[in-house]
């Protein structure tokens, strides 16, 4: 069967180059694939790397994505694609010579609508090696699958993933009214719609994560928003455990709002809030600390320090996005305002979920 690589991207052109390399240089890779690029009218340089590429390589070409968000790249290199297996590919992300191969072989031999490996990261400084430590732990997480290198079996969702065209026939195309989770969100659909999904550790690729705390916040925010836009569109969260950071910090929130204000007087009857204040952040920095142990203990010992500032970074940044969702989205009922409305990401830095 023919297969269609698809890679949306925009302002790539510090990994576009490596990107393309590690695909042509993919085993079994044959003279009927096709690798579909969307750019987002890259004004970086991105776009003269591709036309170099699809110029001594016919297998290559090159789309226009003027939306510049990642759904809407899909869509159009779904529509474009003439393979009968559709694989995605993010710039940003180092791939095993055998990924499109173990991609097939997975689909095959499990008759699943939509195959992934799980997240892999590969870190380089220090902060940068606490983020991917902490994205592999269940408390940052909440224990998704595909956060767990090793798990093989059905999942909720898988990272990029690998699909027959008949999936996308049966289940949609991705929504374009999402900026970020269009990848939950499809997947979510496929599982309502009594499709499957698979993940294997067959399937190897490398994220490098974001290298700094304030990256890392922005990122969180984005997913923590448009998760909301998800939840209203489907009248119910795909897990639980999506509620748990914002329910957490406007708790936390509310609790502080109220010990400020039992100072007066007149509302002595909020003399309570304190207490639990100090009772919830007691809980909070337990679990914290006893987080980044385990997590310093299975990975660097020298990382420690910088856990106790990466998972609360985790957990405010998606708890603050999820609130600010449910302000615009639930009560204003309005679309995305200012930074939510645009993927905030440095040049050469995607996203798998």
């Amino acid at each position: 069967m023919s297969v269609s690589l698809i890679i949306p991207c925009h302002n790539e052109g510090a990994v576009i180059e490596s990107c393309l390399r590690s695909v042509l240089a993919q085993d079994q890779l044959g003279e009927d694939t096709e690798i579909l690029v969307i750019d987002g009218r890259s004004d970086d340089g991105t776009r003269q790397i591709l036309e170099r590429f699809a110029k001594t390589d016919t297998r290559v070409r090159i789309l226009d994505n003027p939306e510049r968000i990642v759904s809407t790249g899909l869509n159009a290199g779904i529509r474009a694609a003439r393979g009968d297996t559709l694989i995605r590919l993010d710039a940003h992300t180092e791939y095993a010579p055998d990924y499109v191969r173990s991609c097939r072989e997975v689909l095959a031999e499990t008759g699943a609508d939509n195959v992934g490996g799980p997240v892999r990261t590969r870190a380089y400084t220090p902060l940068q090696k606490a983020i991917a430590a902490a994205y592999h732990s269940p408390f940052s997480t909440g224990g998704a699958r595909f956060h767990r290198p090793g798990y093989e079996g059905w999942a909720d969702t898988v990272p990029y993933g690998c699909w027959r065209r008949i999936t996308f026939e049966k289940f949609g195309f991705f929504d374009e009214t999402l900026v970020r989770n269009q990848d939950d969100e499809h997947n979510l659909r496929i599982v309502r719609g009594g499709g499957r999904i698979w993940q294997s550790p067959r399937i190897r690729s490398w994220y490098q994560p974001r290298a700094a705390l304030g990256s890392l916040f922005a990122q969180y925010a984005q997913y923590g928003y448009w998760k909301v836009r998800v939840i209203q569109k489907h009248r119910l969260p795909g897990s639980w455990r999506h509620l748990i950071p914002g329910v957490f910090l406007l708790t936390l929130m509310s609790l502080a709002l109220a010990a400020l204000v039992a100072t007066v007087p007149a509302f002595h009857w909020l003399s309570f809030a304190p207490r639990c204040l100090q009772v919830l952040g007691g809980c909070y920095g337990l679990g914290l600390a006893c987080a980044s142990i385990a997590t310093a203990k299975q990975t660097d010992w020298r990382l420690l320090p910088l856990l106790l500032l990466v998972f609360p970074c985790y957990h405010a940044g998606y708890g603050w996005g999820f609130l600010r969702g449910a302000l615009d989205f639930l009560i204003m009922r309005r679309g995305a305002r200012g930074s939510f409305a645009r993927i905030t990401r440095k040049t050469g830095c995607q996203d798998p979920t």
